[in-house]
């Protein structure tokens, strides 16, 4: 049978569009089709305008910092319009490289909602297509939980687009979105408060990592409220919010912003018109060759909820390219030693197992952890305080997992990263020369284990 096209992918975020000019260049016949914005959630509500704001939440404590070093620079007025239209413009601009990409790769791109009618059908506008293979890279959506009131809070998707910034904000989330946003709303002046229903943040990072970030954070002024959830939310005379916890407390607050998790973004998609089966998370099942239980059709990304990251996203679609279009060159994507940021205040940055999974995994290890104040604070009264961490075993010396919270934590542990991916021992760490002075440089100097 003769198709319209080799692929078709559903979604022009990060892993269907790296998936469709890959295939496009192996010289397949593709076509994208997207309904709401090209570059996905990263780029448009997600990492991307989400780093600016807390670039933006950091420069305050640039001011607090600059009296130290000799610079007076009086009282910082803070505008949100101004921030909020140098980053749509930023995003228009990112927009516009997509598209170019795109293009210029080949692809035809649509611009419209796509919707499966079989195997080999998809209906974009009206209009049907057919294709040899269609991906799925829908991504995920914010989801709020049912409770009275929902419709007065806000998720990511709209706090990039506040008309004002709110005095009072309310964060409700453990994970590392909202964690970051707790971040972004302090940092920026308004005053927050993070709701968790659980005892500590940041479920399944290493411990070291949770009770560091919490004391920076209680330090910096947010008021963290864990073991705490809301019942019920309602809009009060005067505009502002009365948000009613589970154990009765009220808490007055001018936005109610909800990070409780994603879900995978299918809806009218006509996946009951396929034999494409989904897990009890909703997400769409599929083989190590991300192949769903209809042949023709795969799914990549944050849609199949194994590791929802926009770099994750990038290799699973280069990996469909080439397994469909240039096997010779396929290669499974190795989800071990998968570097992570949270960008919280201060930020986070890991790689590897956290103490407790080389534990649970049965590895005897040492723990090698130092806390410093950077050199940087040392002429203020600023405590803020830096977290490294190494899991090494015990037995073969290799590193296993290496943390750290402070000042771009990303940009370092992305370095060590390909250290451990390379297989290095701690004996290795030791013998590298360190950059001083340097806060990274604390990696190549611990000696002692502070257990074992």
């Amino acid at each position: 049978m003769t198709y319209d096209f080799d692929l078709f992918v559903i979604g022009a975020g990060s892993g269907g569009v790296r998936a469709a000019r890959f295939a496009a260049g192996y010289a397949a016949k593709v076509a994208v089709a997207e309904s709401r914005y090209l570059g996905g959630t990263c780029v448009n509500v997600g990492c991307v305008p989400k780093k600016l704001l807390v670039y933006a939440a950091h420069a305050h404590e640039e001011f607090a910092q600059a009296g130290s070093f000799g610079w007076s620079v009086g009282s910082p007025d803070f505008d949100w319009p101004t921030l909020i239209a140098n980053k749509n413009r930023e995003i228009s601009r990112l927009n516009g490289i997509y598209q170019s990409l795109l293009v210029n790769s080949g692809v035809t791109l649509l611009n419209g909602h796509a919707r499966i009618v079989d195997a080999h059908r998809v209906e974009v506008d009206g209009v049907q297509h057919t294709a040899k293979h269609i991906l799925i890279a829908t991504g995920g959506w914010p989801q709020v939980p049912d409770i009275p009131g929902k419709e007065l809070a806000i998720t990511s998707n709209e706090a990039f687009f506040l008309p004002t910034l709110p005095r009072r904000v309310l964060v409700v989330g453990g994970g590392y979105i909202a964690v970051e946003f707790a971040s972004i709303f302090n940092g920026l002046g308004a005053q927050t408060t993070q709701l968790y229903r659980s005892e500590l943040f940041l479920r399944g990072f290493d411990h070291s990592v949770r009770i560091h970030l919490r004391d920076e954070m209680l330090k910096k002024g947010v008021d963290l409220q864990f073991n705490s959830d809301i019942s019920s939310i309602v809009r009060q005379a005067d505009g502002s919010l009365l948000a009613t916890l589970q154990d009765g407390r009220t808490i007055e607050t001018d936005c109610v912003f909800y990070a409780t998790g994603r879900r995978p973004m299918l809806d009218n998609l006509g996946l009951e018109n396929v034999q494409v089966e989904l897990d009890s998370r909703g997400c769409v099942l599929v083989d190590e060759q991300y192949r769903s239980s209809e042949p023709s059709i795969l799914a990549i990304g944050d849609v199949i909820g194994r590791v929802q990251l926009t770099p994750v996203a990038l290799a699973e679609g280069m990996a469909v390219a080439r397994q469909l279009f240039k096997p010779e060159e396929y290669r499974p994507v190795d989800y071990d030693l998968i570097p992570t940021a949270v960008f919280s205040l201060p930020n986070i940055g890991t790689v590897g197992l956290s103490e407790e999974q080389a534990r649970a995994a049965g590895h005897a290890v040492k723990i090698f952890e130092s806390r410093f104040r950077p050199m940087k604070l040392t002429l203020g009264d600023i405590q803020e305080k830096i977290l490294m961490k190494l899991i090494v075993d015990a037995q073969s010396d290799r590193v296993l997992g290496c943390h750290m919270v402070g000042p771009d934590a990303g940009e370092i542990i992305q370095g060590i990263a390909v250290a451990l991916r390379a297989g290095a021992t701690k004996r290795i760490f030791d013998e590298t020369m360190g950059i001083h002075p340097s806060a990274a440089e604390e990696f190549v100097t611990m000696r002692t284990p502070v257990s074992a």
